[in-house]
């Protein structure tokens, strides 16, 4: 059986396995999480737990608090495995200005932090694959969302996986005629190609993922939004810092050197001419 796992049609549903969320454990910003149809995982704890939405003013979309955040656990409907059960649970905070990078001292404004879990049941195999991911990005656009999370655990059958960052997006469409939707970046998109012109899978970089295109068949999700933070304001340089004088910084000009008694004419320096 575990022989079969190396086919390519199985290591195409493991990788959608990576993407697939079952429960995400952090802080206690969502609810638990609905059982996973397989073995349960363990918490990552690559990322410090988020405070609740309550706490950071997340969810009132402005003020000086205000913090953006992803919340829930649904299974969704994905067109290409239908008799899968695949699940996602999401608990995300915006953290603005908190993950420095060189020449990015400040961070930027999408900086978030939570964790993902992923449980993929493939009913052709009767076997579940989970992975976690750690949150680094998160964008807000009214019921919508984007955000990016960074793989840090897999089952053997997707450990490839781990360093990876993938994409997700969310729409909390709040009713049942507008039913939630969930996107990934590996499940329809993100498509590149080598020097060859043959198909790889694309980098995702932070915060990209296509548009929520898989309807949720059962959970809720919640989109707390919250417009992007204004730019912190630049150090304040440090006189201790402060550049040295230069060499000849400060000196006098050297004096202009006097013209040679030879050549002067009648009184009339300069001129070049001897008598």
């Amino acid at each position: 059986m575990f022989a079969t796992l190396t086919t390519s049609r199985t290591k195409v549903l493991g990788a959608l396995a990576a993407v697939a969320v079952a429960t995400v454990a952090v802080g206690g910003c969502a609810g638990s999480a609905p059982a996973a149809e397989g073995p349960s995982s363990t918490t990552a704890a690559a990322a410090p737990a988020p405070a609740s939405a309550a706490a950071t003013g997340a969810g009132t979309g402005t003020g000086a608090n205000a913090r953006a955040t992803v919340a829930g656990s649904v299974r969704i409907a994905y067109a290409y495995s239908p008799d899968d059960d695949i699940r996602f649970t999401f608990d995300v905070e915006a953290v603005p200005f908190t993950h420095p990078l060189p020449e990015l001292a400040q961070g930027l404004p999408t900086d978030a932090r939570g964790t993902v879990k992923v449980s993929h049941h493939v009913a052709a195999l009767n076997r579940t694959v989970t992975s976690e991911a750690t949150v680094d990005c998160l964008v807000t656009g009214d019921r919508t969302a984007t955000f990016t999370a960074i793989i840090t655990r897999a089952d053997p059958e997707v450990a490839d996986s781990i360093g990876a960052r993938r994409g997700f997006s969310v729409y909390d469409g709040g009713s049942p005629e507008h039913p939630d939707r969930v996107g990934f970046s590996w499940g329809v998109a993100n498509m590149d190609t080598d020097s060859t012109g043959k198909p790889v899978e694309g980098r995702a970089g932070t915060c990209m993922a296509p548009a929520p295109f898989a309807p949720v068949s059962s959970g809720d999700l919640t989109v707390h939004h919250a417009d992007l933070p204004p730019m912190p304001a630049a150090p304040s340089p440090n006189p201790s810092q402060s550049p040295s004088p230069s060499k000849n910084q400060n000196q006098s000009p050297s004096p202009t050197p006097a013209v040679p008694a030879a050549d002067r004419t009648d009184g009339r320096a300069g001129t070049g001419i001897r008598r």
